[in-house]
C-alpha cells in the first residue's frame, strides 16, 4: 500500500506538469482556456483523474474535451518522465463542473430569499390568532396567591405562627 501523503504529492504533481504542458507545449487549435482544478490518484498509483474547467460554450468545452484527449499520450510521457515513477499512470480528463453548481446554488439562495422577503411582508401586518397569553391559568389560583401575599392574618404571631 502506498503512503497517502506520497499519493497526494504525486497527484499535486501530476497537475502542475499537466497545467504546464497545455500553457506550453499543446498546441491544439481546439483548446479553448482550459483550467486545471485538481488531480487526484488511486491509491496504487496506476490511474490519474486530472479535473479541469473549461471558460466558454457547450461547443468550446466540446472541442477542449477532444483535444486533451488526443494529447492524452503526449502528456502521460511527459508526466512519466517529470515525476520518475516506475508505472506512468494512466490519465483521464474529467470536466470538472464546479462553475456550473456554484451557479445553481446561488439562484437556489436567491430564491430562498426572494421567498423569505414574502414571508416577511405577509407577517408585517399580522396578529396572534389566540389569546395574547397563550398559556391556560386558572383564576382561582391567581386570587390565592394575592391573597397569600399580604403578609398572613391577624391572629398570626410575629413569625407566621399562631400563639
Amino acid at each position: 500500500m502506498v503512503d497517502a501523503a506520497r499519493a497526494r504529492k504525486l497527484a499535486d504533481r501530476i497537475q502542475q506538469i499537466v497545467a504546464e504542458m497545455l500553457e506550453r507545449r499543446i498546441k491544439d487549435p481546439r483548446l479553448g482556456f482550459v483550467t486545471v482544478t485538481d488531480a487526484r490518484i488511486t491509491n496504487d498509483l496506476r490511474d490519474a483523474t486530472v479535473f479541469y474547467t473549461v471558460y466558454g460554450s457547450e461547443a468550446e468545452r466540446a472541442d477542449s474535451a477532444a483535444a486533451l484527449e488526443s494529447a492524452k499520450g503526449v502528456i502521460r510521457s511527459e508526466v512519466g518522465r517529470r515525476t520518475g515513477v516506475r508505472h506512468t499512470p494512466s490519465i483521464t480528463f474529467v470536466l470538472d463542473a464546479v462553475m456550473e453548481n456554484a451557479a445553481h446554488i446561488d439562484d437556489l439562495l436567491a430564491q430562498a430569499r426572494a421567498r423569505d422577503a414574502e414571508v416577511a411582508a405577509a407577517a408585517r401586518g399580522a396578529r396572534p390568532a389566540g389569546d395574547a397569553n397563550p398559556y391556560r391559568v386558572d383564576d382561582d389560583v391567581e386570587d390565592e396567591e394575592s391573597d397569600d401575599d399580604d403578609g398572613g392574618d391577624a391572629a398570626d404571631g410575629p413569625a407566621g405562627r399562631r400563639s
